[in-house]
């Protein structure tokens, strides 16, 4: 996998202080995308050990929130399978971070016999706290949402939607 940029102190794409990691590859090509040269696999830079390891030493200070993932789209499958180990560490090392993940493909297509899901998809969505699903639709555009570009996304609690089966939106615009 390869990676775009590192935002070490990001603000737009989750809440409070955290890292956001801009992945490569994208299938869905969204008109108005904010990040089209990431749509590209082979764009950017390999995703390494010690890039993984810069990461976790950003996550660190007890300021940071958590970890976004986006880009690209972070769940494409072969990405997911890539960000595992990150994932997994960000885990066992800072439990108390959350994670965010931002991707064109619905929750649905993460679930069994969805075009998302691979042998990896239940570990990474389980990895997971919030994911914001759905293309981004430019005629659904609106500068009032949080933590998304278009009315079709959908900011879902995934350990709540996980634990009951049913999909569990999160609310965060203000009124």
């Amino acid at each position: 996998m390869n990676y775009g940029e590192i935002k070490q102190f990001s603000i737009e794409n989750g809440p409070g202080v955290r890292v956001s990691l801009f992945v490569s590859g994208c299938s869905h090509h969204c008109p108005g995308c904010f990040s089209p040269m990431t749509w590209d696999f082979a764009y950017g830079r390999p995703f390494t050990r010690e890039t993984q390891v810069l990461i976790l030493t950003m996550l660190r200070p007890s300021y940071m929130a958590g970890l976004t993932l986006l880009g690209g789209d972070p769940g494409e499958p072969a990405n997911q399978q890539a960000l595992l180990p990150l994932l997994r560490q960000v885990r066992e090392e800072m439990p108390a971070k959350d994670v965010w993940v931002y991707s064109g493909y619905l929750y649905e297509d993460f679930l069994p016999g969805g075009r998302a899901c691979c042998q990896g998809t239940p570990e990474f969505l389980s990895l997971c706290d919030v994911l914001v699903d759905g293309p981004f639709i430019e005629d659904k555009k609106n500068l009032l949402l949080s933590f998304r570009g278009s009315e079709n996304q959908r900011i879902i609690d995934l350990k709540k939607t996980q634990e009951t089966g049913v999909v569990t939106e999160l609310s965060c615009d203000r009124k």
